[in-house]
């Protein structure tokens, strides 16, 4: 099942439609961030901060967040948990 988790500032995904949560700093990535802004396939969440983590979608965009990589993966993987928690207590009725 699909769940929305919080990137900061009030922004929120899906994070089935997560293909992963990289950091902004690699020339790689800075390259894949700016062609999705030169394509219009970039979503800023940032609010005017800087960015700390990019999440590459399965749609080819690129959403970015001023949180850090480590606290949205946190977030989806608590997320993952509780999906997990209520599938057992499914299981027992």
């Amino acid at each position: 099942m699909n769940r929305l988790i919080h990137i900061g500032f009030g922004n929120i995904v899906n994070t089935g439609k997560i293909i992963a949560i990289v950091s902004p700093e690699s020339a790689p990535v800075k390259r894949m961030v700016q062609k999705a802004k030169e394509s219009g396939m970039a979503i800023d969440a940032t609010q005017g901060r800087k960015t700390k983590s990019v999440l590459v979608m399965e749609n080819s965009q690129v959403v970015l967040s001023a949180l850090l990589p480590e606290t949205i993966a946190g977030r989806a993987q608590a997320d993952l948990g509780a999906d997990g928690a209520e599938e057992e207590a499914g299981d027992g009725e």
